[in-house]
């Protein structure tokens, strides 16, 4: 199969992509993206840093469903939204392939199998407490993970920033973030008036760009309304049901809030949500939002899914009768809340990324959020790091500037070695994201084993 240019449709895995190319749409089957999204999903390890990365590698590097400018015009698109935009990502490289279907297929692949392993592990979290086998075997995932990370930096960065306005603007992010936790909007808007106001000569000595079809307004508005309807009527027939002080009217009510006023990518969402659910609510301590944390990032799929440890554990702790069911119907309130609105804000905004391409401003702008983002996902890569690598940190402090750097007697060696070995089967050997996967998990699993007292 080729595509477009004659360029081979998929690559070997590892490859380099080629031109700035993506196969046609019609090249690709139902059948073909159902397999490969439901790949996703499964590989989906890491929060929105390592997704984007293995979505980048896929649909980029190896698919070539998306091109290279394609792939970040869109990630630029969904950081502004609200909501995980990793997953909004693959909503819109599924709906680009086959419309609505394929957001919807692209979409729930991407969701469902993480929304699956965290409920399992919520339940037997909500009845037994901590299991610490379980716990180790998904720290070899996180070793595996930062490798997915590093490599997808070197390899949407050498590509993306190109000059020295995206050089600039990526390590603007990266230092407003990192060292004065500048919120995420402010970085965003800050860019794209940037890109606004640098592409204003580039316009005047440019030609007058062609007008792509307008998408009518009424089609706009009519996805707004089916959505919307989708996403709130079930909730508000709950709270009619239950009563608005039911606990799963709170946690829909809670969770739909979230899904609209959180900006900034799944991390920027959780000190808002974990502030609110133990401090203002107490549907959870603080211990066991920290340990929700750490299972929604070593499971596959959002990190957003969070939400779904709040409402299987707070609706189970609530109604100790039955807490199984309430457990369930806590988990699937939280979904419902927390990612029907991603269809709403993807299959609505979704046909405009093509008008904003067209228009010089608007692209400036986009390209240069593109930059911005990239910023954001190197200082949450480091982050990651951090906490990945040592068991303990320490925060230097100058005015308003603000370092968070390891310990390093605190150093972790079986994530260390998980890593270095990560790293070789990945980027040397070439070996598959679950393959890595599934030996980093045994071996973590194994080193907890042979340590446990006899």
């Amino acid at each position: 199969m080729s595509g477009r240019g004659g360029v081979p449709a998929t690559p070997p895995p590892g490859g380099v992509a080629g031109p700035d190319v993506a196969v046609a749409p019609e090249l690709v089957t139902p059948a073909q993206a159902n397999r490969v999204w439901a790949g996703v999903g499964l590989r989906s390890f890491g929060g929105p840093t390592a997704q984007i990365a293995l979505m980048h590698r896929v649909l980029v590097d190896e698919r070539r469903w998306l091109s290279e400018s394609e792939f970040l015009d869109a990630l630029g698109f969904c950081m502004l939204l609200p909501g995980p935009e990793a997953m909004q990502l693959a909503t819109y490289a599924g709906w680009k392939l086959h419309g609505v279907p394929g957001g919807l297929v692209a979409g729930l692949w991407f969701v469902l199998p993480g929304a699956a392993v965290v409920l399992a592990l919520s339940l037997v979290y909500a009845t037994f407490g901590h299991v610490p086998l379980i716990v180790a075997a998904f720290a070899g995932i996180k070793a595996t993970v930062l490798v997915l990370v590093v490599e997808a930096m070197l390899r949407i960065g050498r590509r993306a920033l190109t000059g020295p306005r995206q050089i600039g603007v990526a390590a603007g992010s990266l230092l407003a973030l990192g060292l004065f936790s500048v919120p995420y909007p402010l970085i965003v808007l800050a860019a794209g008036l940037l890109g606004w106001a640098w592409s204003a000569a580039e316009r005047a000595r440019a030609a007058a760009p062609s007008r792509p079809d307008p998408v009518p307004l009424g089609s706009t508005l009519a996805t707004v309304g089916t959505w919307l309807a989708v996403w709130v009527l079930p909730l508000l027939g709950l709270a009619a049901v239950l009563g608005p002080s039911h606990i799963l009217a709170q946690l829909a009510w809670f969770f739909s809030k979230l899904a609209v006023v959180t900006f900034g990518g799944a991390y920027a969402v959780l000190g808002y949500m974990s502030q609110d659910v133990v401090t203002r609510h107490g549907w959870l301590t603080a211990g066991q939002m920290l340990d929700g944390l750490g299972l929604a990032e070593t499971t596959p799929g959002p990190l957003i899914l969070v939400t779904e440890f709040v409402g299987t554990v707070a609706a189970h702790r609530a109604h100790p009768e039955a807490p199984l069911a309430m457990g369930l119907l806590g988990a699937a309130v939280a979904l419902w809340a927390t990612f029907v609105p991603c269809f709403l804000w993807i299959f609505a905004g979704a046909p405009h990324i093509a008008s904003i391409r067209q228009w010089p401003r608007l692209q400036g702008a986009l390209a240069a959020i593109t930059s911005a983002v990239l910023g954001v996902i190197s200082s949450l890569a480091l982050w990651f790091s951090v906490h990945t690598l040592f068991a303990r940190t320490e925060t230097l402090h100058a005015g308003p500037a603000h370092l968070l750097i390891p310990r390093p007697e605190s150093v972790e060696p079986r994530m260390l070695a998980l890593a270095a070995l990560s790293a070789v089967l990945l980027m040397r050997l070439r070996w598959s994201v679950q393959r890595v996967i599934a030996v980093a998990a045994a071996l973590s699993l194994l080193w907890q084993l042979a340590l446990r007292p006899l």
